[in-house]
This record gives C-alpha cells, sequence and structure tokens, in this order.
C-alpha cells in the first residue's frame, strides 16, 4: 500500500472518530454522520489501497 495513502485514509478514519465522538457527546446528529462518513472514507480508500496492492502481486 502506498505509505502516503495509507496514511491518509487513517488520518480520515481517526478524524471522523474524533468527529464522531464529539458529535455524541454534544448531541449533534449532524456531526455524529459526518463523523461517520469520514470514517467510512477512510475504509474505503483503505481498501482500495489493499486491492491495488494485493493485484500488483
Amino acid at each position: 500500500m502506498s505509505g502516503e495513502q495509507k496514511a491518509k485514509a487513517k488520518t480520515e478514519q481517526a478524524k471522523g472518530k474524533l468527529k464522531e465522538t464529539a458529535g455524541r457527546a454534544v448531541g449533534n446528529e449532524r456531526m455524529t454522520a459526518e463523523g461517520r462518513a469520514e470514517q467510512v472514507k477512510g475504509d474505503a480508500r483503505q481498501a482500495k489501497e489493499k486491492i491495488k496492492d494485493a493485484l500488483k502481486d
């Protein structure tokens, strides 16, 4: 997996988790949903990179 893309995926996942947690803490459903969306985006990026790596081998 490309180091840059892997780091970007992990950052999106962490940022999304933080945003989701903060949204829940203050009762903001929109922030919670945005956090979940960022986590999904990071998961998708990570999955894409893993597939690319598997195809290279």
